[in-house]
């Protein structure tokens, strides 16, 4: 019972806004994955139905409220969230592991590595929250509209962003969040509090490289740490009484329970990166992949459904057939990425000419 009771204060104590960012940021994925598999639809709605059911109207309304202010307004609340609970991981690591695992004589340049990826992480942070040279306005309008090729799909030509009062170049969207239009458009990211677009794609991608160093070099030198601790105190040699009174082996769950007791802030920090790692890998492997295929967030979530609708010009023909989607702006593995990292004036000078 003791155990139990230290584990669930610590629980939510020391880890309550850490599990909820990785509670966050696991419904998010879930969520995008639900737009792109059908097969989920109706169970996301049945859980619509019993959550309708359950909570009271008012407090629908209030949670509604405050879901459009969090994810339909351009507020700093994730931004804040975000670097706070960074600051708190990396304070945790530099008063205990840092100071521990020079006790145990570990290599320097080794413990000093998330210092440094934090550096690079928030020179990109900031680089990708600042830059708006995506936006699409009355001066470059009709360069942007040279870019990319229209492929009468989901990109039609001549189609107009009747909010902004302009032509809508291909690939692009308008922003519900910030309102206005963005060139090459993936997605807003409120961790970042801006929408990631053709100019800034690079240093999103940067930014969520080296996040997901951070936290994963983090996890291995805590795990290390905990590793070499174990091993020097010889804790696997040792015996303990159980409640009978019998002499019994350390075990792995002993050697656990006993870490979580001796040292309960470091076990969480281990659990939360650890679980932080796996969430923002599953999301670098997926913008990668994007960028490898020359696609955005948005084209990718509308894939299962807008490509085989039929174009909305050729509604009014009794003979018009389904239109199905080829992506025609992979030029293949470097071209796609070259196209992310050095965008830009050369090639849509070349495009002017």
């Amino acid at each position: 019972m003791d155990f139990l009771f230290l584990f669930l204060f610590y629980a939510w104590t020391s880890c309550f806004s850490s599990c909820s960012m990785a509670l966050l940021i696991g419904v998010v994925m879930i969520c995008i994955i639900t737009t792109k598999k059908q097969r989920l639809k109706g169970l996301v709605l049945g859980g619509a139905q019993v959550y309708s059911c359950i909570i009271p109207q008012c407090l629908q309304r209030a949670a509604q409220r405050l879901l459009h202010q969090l994810f339909h307004t351009r507020n700093p609340t994730f931004i804040v969230l975000h670097l706070l609970l960074q600051g708190l991981v990396y304070a945790e690591y530099t008063l205990e592991i840092f100071g521990y695992c020079q006790e145990l004589e570990f290599y320097l340049p080794y413990l000093l590595l998330p210092y440094l990826l934090l550096g690079v992480n928030l020179v990109f942070f900031t680089l990708t929250s600042s830059a708006n040279l995506s936006t699409i306005n009355k001066m470059n309008e009709s360069l942007l509209l040279q870019v990319y090729e229209f492929d009468d799909v989901m990109f039609p030509e001549n189609s107009r962003c009747f909010t902004c009062d302009l032509r809508k170049p291909a690939r692009s969207k308008h922003c519900g969040v910030c309102d206005w239009c963005v060139d090459r458009f993936d997605h807003h990211c409120v961790l970042v509090n801006n929408c990631i677009g053709a100019w800034n794609t690079k240093y999103f991608l940067i930014y969520l490289l080296t996040l997901t160093a951070s936290a994963t070099t983090i996890a291995i030198l805590s795990a290390a740490f905990l590793i070499r601790l174990v091993a020097v105190l010889d804790l696997y040699q040792e015996t303990y009484t159980d409640d009978f009174g019998h002499f019994q082996s350390v075990d792995t769950v002993f050697l656990i329970h006993y870490l979580l007791l001796a040292l309960p802030r470091i076990i969480f920090l281990l659990g939360f990166v650890m679980v932080l790692s796996l969430l923002l890998a599953s999301h670098l492997c997926f913008a990668l992949y994007l960028a490898a295929t020359n696609q955005t967030t948005n084209e990718w979530c509308r894939g299962d459904w807008a490509w085989c609708q039929p174009c909305p010009l050729m509604a009014w023909s009794p003979s018009a057939e389904p239109h199905i989607y080829h992506n025609i702006h992979s030029h293949g593995f470097w071209s796609n990425l070259q196209e992310i990292f050095l965008p830009a004036i050369p090639c849509y000078e070349k495009k002017k000419k």
